[in-house]
């Protein structure tokens, strides 16, 4: 059965699916081809009649990650240019002003989009009465190309920001709140969640935040960004200065320019965590991004959003099975935390003594993979979220720690293992993400929780009394096996970071 809203620029109509309206395809800003490829996005200029909204729109351009997708269960989808669509899921076109919460997808900002099929907002909205809204938005070099002559940057975290934008001016129709906005993201959309916290351009947008494995130490800065932009140009054969050959040159040789420019910024390096691509990162421009995300949020910039902020026990494992090496050994490894550290023989004998304490592999692979998650995600999200509680006193943690039994269990509590139990789409893949009673508790319990949240700031449920966090006993809840809160949380490894990050 189909169903119709208006909204400022024309008719939509979607269908009905199982007692929600959803409207696919959704275009929240004008098309960013030809001139306004490397632009702002746009108003769109709207329609007349009613537009089909059955269907999802094409995704980004992207070289997608095929084992990611076999891993996660993703299918191919259409690639444009003519990218900027969204999706919403609402239990009624009515006046009920029910929350809304706005999905900002994953994969490194170069792949992924807001219509993967794991990411469908049925769950969520039919059982906690919101209005989920899931985007896309530009990717990789035609998303955050940073040259002086282009006049701007962060064009994808700019289509974010338009998608919220829409939300103010038109949710309203779909049965949602406009004042009460939630915007989440994992990883890359976790990263970018951050971001937009901490601009002034998203001021008033939105009023709560959940960063779910956020790397929110990923940033560059403008004349970082320019060498990488740079970089790209010497590869397409055009001048640093030449904005029209950039918008005229075919995407394709953009995307192979994205292929095989490698250029990552030190922390990458150091890390051990650079991937075949270039920087795509959040570019601190002077417009949109002031100071780097964990500065601008410790200043208080984003004082009045409340946060819910975590990330997974062993987000690394989950990059090492993807791109596979020979082990490294002990020498190796402290080698690699002196360059993160600079006393790596200290650093390493710490994470072996709390880890065997535990019971937990002292291997060298999964000290590598331990101190690696901490570097990307797992430090820097406890920083930022040290930095919100200083401001904002609705702000909570977690780690999940349930574990995936894909590959024998290797994975572990892998980074994006939270995103199915999160949306309660465990079932579409379950030898990712397990099954059965216990699977589908734990689903029901996070989305509670998340949904709680965009209800009212706080994710505690009449079965889980959520602590708020503060510096002092850094309390989290443990989501999995076993719900329930620590405090200090393996406070001995999470020491050697002290001063780093």
């Amino acid at each position: 059965m189909t169903t119709t809203v208006d909204t400022r620029q024309g008719k939509l109509q979607g269908k009905q699916e199982d007692g929600l309206h959803v409207f696919r395809g959704v275009p929240f800003a004008a098309p960013p081809v030809g001139d306004l490829r490397f632009r702002a996005p746009q108003p769109h200029p709207g329609w007349s009649g009613v537009r089909d909204a059955s269907e999802f729109g094409p995704i980004a351009m992207q070289r997608p990650n095929v084992a990611l997708d076999q891993m996660m269960g993703g299918v191919a989808q259409p690639l444009s240019e003519d990218c900027l669509f969204l999706n919403v899921w609402t239990p009624g076109l009515d006046d009920n002003a029910r929350p809304v919460m706005v999905w900002i997808h994953g994969g490194g900002l170069t792949i992924g989009s807001g219509s993967e099929t794991y990411y469908t907002g049925a769950n969520l909205a039919a059982r906690g009465d919101v209005v989920v809204v899931t985007i896309n938005y530009r990717l990789g070099v035609l998303g955050f190309t940073h040259l002086p002559v282009l006049g701007e940057t962060n064009f994808g975290l700019r289509d974010q920001a338009a998608a919220l934008e829409w939300v103010r001016d038109n949710i309203g129709n779909f049965g949602g709140d406009p004042g009460n906005v939630t915007i989440f993201g994992e990883s890359a959309g976790g990263l970018a969640v951050a971001a937009l916290m901490a601009s002034p351009r998203c001021e008033g947008r939105f009023q709560r935040a959940i960063v779910q494995s956020g790397g929110v130490r990923r940033n560059v800065a403008a004349e970082s960004a320019a060498q990488v932009g740079q970089a790209i140009c010497d590869h397409l054969g055009l001048s640093h200065d030449d904005a029209d050959g950039l918008r005229a040159i075919d995407v394709e040789a953009i995307l192979d320019a994205q292929h095989n420019v490698v250029l990552t910024t030190d922390d990458e390096q150091s890390a051990g965590g650079a991937v075949g691509e270039p920087t795509a990162a959040p570019v601190v421009d002077g417009d949109f991004l002031l100071e780097p995300q964990l500065e601008s949020i410790a200043m208080g910039r984003a004082a009045g959003i409340s946060l819910l902020i975590g990330t997974m026990d062993e987000e690394w494992n989950l990059f090492g099975a993807l791109a596979p090496s020979d082990p490294p050994s002990e020498a190796d490894v402290v080698q690699r935390l002196d360059l993160l550290l600079g006393d790596g023989r200290s650093a390493y004998d710490t994470y072996r003594r709390a880890r065997e304490r535990r019971g937990e592999s002292v291997a060298p692979p999964a000290i590598l993979n331990a101190a690696s998650g901490d570097s990307w995600f797992i430090v820097a999200s406890e920083r930022l979220a040290d930095s919100q509680s200083q401001h904002q006193p609705q702000t909570f943690s977690y780690t999940f720690d349930w574990e995936s039994p894909a590959f024998g269990g290797v994975l572990g509590s892998c980074h994006a293992l939270d995103i199915p139990f999160m949306f309660g789409t465990q079932g579409l893949m379950p030898e990712f993400a397990g099954s059965g009673p216990e699977a589908d508790a734990l689903a029901n319990s996070v989305m509670d929780a998340w949904i709680a949240f965009a209800h009212s700031g706080d994710p505690s449920t009449p079965n889980l009394a959520w602590p708020a966090y503060n510096t002092t006993t850094r309390s989290r809840v443990m989501l999995g096996p076993n719900i329930r809160v620590e405090d200090h949380w393996r406070a001995e490894e999470r020491s050697v970071w002290e001063g780093v990050i």
